[in-house]
């Protein structure tokens, strides 16, 4: 099958983000200029430098109540911080009520009962029992084609890991099994891993 995204697919459901994966879940904490705090997952999320060490995160629809965007964006608009907060399966149904489309009121972490703390280096709040935190500082908000995409990079000020996820010095994920994001209404946990040592190391 070949199809021009242009024209459809012609398929019961778009099989874009299927294609694309798996792919992290970046949990976006962030706390708007009036003190309100949010918490969302974005899938279309990763690292995207080492020195100095940065990701990024892109936001693709939009509210009614926030101009063409949603909280995350308009938060991080105002503030130029956020945190990323890792996912792991034992949170899987948390982060899925965090992704509802709430009122900008709504704190997602009192309606998921979720535990927060404050960021050490950024004025925002972090979930507090995630595997890792990153405190970043806004570098730039980039709009891609389309009414409501944008990209948001960040530098990474502050690294946050949880003490039972270090093992013999190293950041293990088999201690938590991260969850990633598949296609349609599917998710994925990382139970195995395999090494490959690269040519000419």
């Amino acid at each position: 099958m070949f199809y021009r995204p242009e024209d459809g697919h012609g398929l019961p459901h778009n099989p874009f983000n299927a294609i694309v994966t798996p792919r992290p879940i970046g949990w976006i904490s962030t706390r708007g200029a009036d003190g309100q705090d949010n918490l969302a997952p974005y899938s279309f999320f990763n690292a995207v430098a080492y020195e100095p060490p940065q990701v990024m995160f892109a936001s693709t629809s939009a509210k009614p109540d926030r101009d063409g965007t949603k909280d995350s964006v308009a938060n991080i608009r105002d503030t130029k911080v956020f945190c990323v907060n890792v996912v792991e399966y034992a949170q899987r149904d948390v982060m899925n009520t965090t992704s509802g489309p709430w009122p900008r009121e709504t704190d997602e972490f009192d309606k998921a009962g979720i535990e927060r703390t404050d960021c050490e280096t950024i004025a925002c709040s972090r979930v507090a029992n995630a595997p890792a935190s990153l405190e970043c500082k806004l570098t730039r908000i980039v709009q891609l084609p389309g009414a409501a995409n944008f990209v948001v990079f960040g530098e990474v000020i502050g690294v946050h890991m949880r003490d039972d996820c270090l093992v013999d010095g190293t950041f293990d994920v088999t201690t938590f099994q991260p969850l990633t994001r598949l296609g349609y209404r599917d998710y994925s946990r990382i139970t195995e891993l395999f090494s490959l040592k690269r040519p000419g190391e």
